[in-house]
């Protein structure tokens, strides 16, 4: 999983140290969505001045991780529950396009990558730990989208799972204390089957449903635990 940053760092790579950390924390949710980012207190914090955090912000700003508001302060992003749908649609589409091009394209060392990134991913269900599964599952996804060799496809894939990385962590932490990680190393173990024996129908349908499960326990984590505070709404599950 993403390791966090240790804490030292050579001369000259304050704004990478920065990003580096208050990105690992905004991800493992240790920053809060909303938390307030004050560039003094960061700085104080990093024993660093406060450009290289303003240039570790603007970066964050740009991948939609953090958000600067009118008055010029700057916050952890919230978690849009009402643009979920949304996220659900295009996250559905990119991880059937990439499922479906691995099945067609893959190599032999394709596979190995997929299987050696499944052991890993089914090492973190058995040793528990939701950012160890949500960072191995990512992983998994990633190869299967490297074997479909469109790196445009690769690169949205990529940009989505970074955007919905917080949601994602919180839906592995359902799993945890569920005790249904199994369950997704069997999707897993599904989807290289497909592809390995190049079935390109059954790979589309089963990254589909894997999607639908995501959305599926994310809104049940939703209205287990924020029914009261969050605005619900998910896309219809046939």
């Amino acid at each position: 999983m993403d390791e966090a940053p240790e804490n030292k760092r050579v001369k000259g790579t304050g704004a990478k140290f920065a990003y580096d950390t208050i990105r690992y924390e905004i991800l493992a949710l240790t920053l809060a969505p909303g938390a307030l980012l004050d560039e003094t207190s960061l700085a104080e914090r990093f024993v660093m001045s406060r450009s290289p955090v303003r240039e570790a912000l603007i970066k964050l700003a740009g991948e939609g991780l953090v958000v600067t508001l009118a008055n010029r302060s700057t916050i952890v992003a919230p978690i849009d529950v009402t643009s979920f749908p949304k996220y659900v649609e295009a996250l559905d589409i990119a991880q059937r396009m990439n499922t479906r091009l691995a099945a067609q394209l893959r190599t032999e060392a394709d596979l190995k990558a997929i299987a050696r990134r499944q052991k890993q991913f089914e090492t973190a269900v058995r040793s528990g730990g939701h950012l160890a599964m949500s960072e191995a599952n990512k992983l998994f996804h990633m190869a299967i989208a490297e074997a479909g060799k469109n790196p445009y496809l690769t690169s949205f894939y990529a940009r989505l799972l970074d955007q919905g990385r917080r949601m994602l962590h919180l839906h592995f932490q359902y799993l945890e204390r569920g005790q249904d990680g199994i369950l997704l190393t069997d999707e897993h173990a599904q989807m290289y089957e497909a592809i390995y024996a190049r079935d390109i129908d059954r790979a589309d349908a089963l990254a589909h449903a894997h999607t639908r499960q995501f959305s599926a326990n994310f809104m049940a984590y939703l209205q287990e635990n924020h029914s009261a505070a969050m605005p619900l709404g998910g896309p219809k599950l046939a």
